[in-house]
């Protein structure tokens, strides 16, 4: 089993477009799962035409407040880096849930140990199948705020059946912030989706960085590669040590595809399956 991230620094260069594209060409070589770990704002169901079926809930624990026992000391509040909870002198502590990051920072400080623990549904696990390629899904409820607990749980879920499969794609979010480490850690290369900008070039840089840090083999594609600097990603990939593995130009038939919920039949993505299908 070959698992590849296909990641990026930067929002907007397409990469779900060639994670959804190359799951597609490689269920033609074996079985496939594509996993969405974009969790605040996951799209590869809607560019493969996939109907999805909920799975399960995830859930986040939460303080929950006693306050027979709360002696008003205002410690919850002072801990909370978060300023989910707010005090007023004399009074019972006020607590946001939206704001928390499940730390229990508070339950910890707590003199009278009036804090105990309660949960909150903060996203949903998705799954269907499509176009030859199985996909799992996580996402983040709207007006939620921590994605890292989305991201475990996804992980978790599709790490439990990952060896039934030839190749998984694990689609991350963009950044480099600890839902995306979460996604790439454990993979066997990451693919950096790019593009032939300034921005490009220098998110480029710092997603090269971190998948060094993690031990993880990075790869380059630059995307839209008729537009822009192509010297930019040339001279950062030469600077960082890697390679850029497949250059896919903007193109009329692509754009179609996509809005229309179909897999991009190209010959860059067909290079850039094959060159995965080396790998194994």
């Amino acid at each position: 089993m070959l698992k590849i991230a296909v990641t990026g620094g930067k929002g907007g260069t397409g990469k779900s477009t060639v994670a959804t594209s190359l799951a597609f060409e490689l269920s033609k070589r074996g079985k496939v799962l594509l996993v969405d770990a974009d969790v605040d704002c996951p799209n590869d169901h809607l560019l493969l035409s996939i109907k999805r079926d909920k799975v399960k809930d995830v859930y986040q624990e939460i303080p929950k407040w006693d306050f027979f026992k709360c002696s008003k000391s205002g410690k919850c509040s002072e801990v909370c880096k978060m300023k989910a909870v707010v005090f007023v002198k004399g009074r019972y502590p006020v607590f946001i849930p939206e704001q928390c990051s499940g730390c229990g920072a508070c339950m910890i400080a707590c003199p009278g140990k009036a804090i105990g623990k309660t949960r909150k549904n903060i996203g949903i696990i998705y799954s269907g199948s499509g176009n030859g390629i199985d996909l799992v899904t996580g996402e983040l409820i709207p007006g939620e705020m921590i994605s890292d607990f989305v991201v475990d749980d996804l992980k978790e879920y599709f790490t439990e059946r990952e060896k039934d499969y030839d190749y998984v794609i694990v689609d991350t979010a963009a950044g480099t912030h600890c839902g995306v480490i979460n996604s790439i850690t454990g993979c066997d290369i990451a693919i950096a989706v790019t593009e032939p900008t300034p921005l490009g070039a220098h998110d480029l840089g710092l997603m090269l960085d971190l998948l060094k840090i993690i031990g993880v083999t990075g790869k380059v594609v630059l995307n839209r590669s008729d537009i822009g600097d192509c010297k930019l990603i040339e001279e950062m990939a030469k600077k960082q040590g890697t390679e850029i593995i497949s250059r896919i130009p903007y193109s009329k038939s692509i754009m179609e595809s996509y809005s229309r919920g179909e897999p991009v039949k190209d010959s860059r993505i067909k290079e850039l399956a094959e060159f995965a299908e080396g790998l194994k």
